[in-house]
């Protein structure tokens, strides 16, 4: 049974694990925020705190940690005698805290996959151009590590996994659709660290379709989908991790991602896009600065664990699903409903922090009951599902199924 929490990160997703940590310490021990700016994690410690989010007695401190100094990183794990990591910091460290867990044995969790910061959009599997790589190695370790369990990755894999096994003899089709009905009050942001996001969006876009990889433009292709509470809205394919993975361990011809997006964010994007204010490549200004244009992007935008307080709105976020059962054409939209104003009242942060903070936390207690303790490198779709979505249900991320019996809560 593993106990005690290192959480590595101090943004808005990390706020909304170590409140959701709190308020499982009496299944998970102390909990431990960590990351560069030691300030950020107090504030989090703070909030925490003023919540009344703690079950039980138990430690809550804060640490400053470069958490690409890997021996950093092990001394921290040792030293709070953590035995789960969660690393909701830069896509830029996984590495580094994955080797760190693999030598001091601690079980290593994330909500998105590692990122070279001088690349964009490399080819796929993307997994196995870095993590998938230390598979072995953790299997010859002991060392559970689960990869991408956030919400998207994460719950979706879980949805996919699901729907493959359950309610379908054959799956044709998995489109995996992501949309944010809400709204932030202010001219232009991201959801999440604008650096990661938008380079999400300047490569090609990576789809699964005909049991091969097919690329696209950004914004070329599009869908309008009329969903359960947000209604009718327009999403548009892009390339996204949970792909690389479904398209290995689910005989599915046809897996694609789409996210929702406005008229206005895709004009303020391809402003700054042609502009090469995205660029990931340093550029010399006319005073001999070196600067990097998307960090220039990144600094004059708003901190997106500021959009926190006044958002309103709803996200829909889930799996249509296509396939045979017994013959008969079928299909299946397995989804979440979160609403902002509510997150932010339970935990300080708006609905996308809490869609992707909710599940590592989930997953961890699964490991430490020794549930998911499976002692090896995975992506969720290949760990039994139920117990994660049922957890889910209980902690604030209800599952629902639409088909043609009706709309209704999923549980098993």
């Amino acid at each position: 049974m593993k106990r005690n929490v290192l959480i590595i990160g101090a943004g808005g997703v990390a706020q909304v694990v170590a409140h959701k940590c709190a308020q499982h310490n009496d299944v998970l021990g102390n909990i431990h925020i960590a990351s560069r700016t030691v300030e950020k994690c107090q504030q989090i410690v703070d909030s925490v705190r003023e919540k009344g989010s703690l079950k039980a007695a138990g430690e809550l401190q804060a640490h400053a940690l470069d958490a690409l100094d890997i021996e950093a990183t092990k001394a921290l794990i040792a030293k709070t005698q953590s035995q789960l990591v969660i690393n909701v910091g830069s896509a830029f460290i996984n590495m580094s805290v994955l080797q760190a867990c693999i030598e001091t044995g601690a079980a290593y969790l994330d909500t998105a996959i590692h990122e070279d910061p001088e690349k964009i959009c490399e080819t796929p599997p993307w997994y196995a151009n870095y993590e998938w790589k230390r598979r072995e190695l953790c299997e010859a370790n002991n060392v559970t590590a689960i990869l991408g369990v956030g919400f998207d990755p994460g719950v979706v894999n879980a949805y996919a996994a699901i729907a493959v096994n359950e309610y379908f003899d054959s799956v044709s089709d998995i489109d995996i659709i992501d949309i944010n009905a809400g709204s932030h009050g202010h001219y232009f942001a991201t959801n999440f660290d604008p650096e990661i996001n938008f380079r999400e969006f300047t490569g090609q876009v990576w789809s699964w379709q005909n049991s091969q990889w097919t690329s696209n433009q950004m914004f070329e292709v599009k869908r309008t989908d009329d969903l359960p509470v947000v209604g009718e809205q327009t999403s548009y394919m892009t390339g996204h991790d949970e792909l690389h993975s479904l398209s290995k361990n689910l005989d599915v011809p046809n897996i694609r991602f789409w996210m929702g997006f406005g008229e206005h964010y895709i004009n303020v994007f391809t402003v700054l896009k042609n502009l090469g204010l995205l660029s990931e490549q340093p550029v010399t200004t006319a005073e001999g600065l070196e600067v990097v244009p998307l960090k220039v992007v990144k600094a004059v935008l708003p901190d997106p664990s500021s959009l926190a307080p006044n958002y309103q709105g709803k996200t829909c976020i889930g799996d249509l699903v296509k396939g045979q059962k017994d013959g008969q054409d079928k299909e299946v939209f397995i989804y979440n409903v979160a609403d902002h104003a509510e997150a932010y009242q339970e935990v300080g942060s708006q609905g996308i922090s809490y869609t992707a903070g909710v599940p590592p936390v989930a997953a961890a207690i699964l490991i430490a009951q020794g549930k998911w303790d499976v002692q090896k490198m995975v992506n969720v779709e290949e760990l039994d599902c139920k117990p994660f979505i049922n957890l889910l249900n209980e902690m604030g991320l209800p599952t629902r199924i639409k088909d043609e019996q009706g709309d209704r809560a999923l549980s098993f």
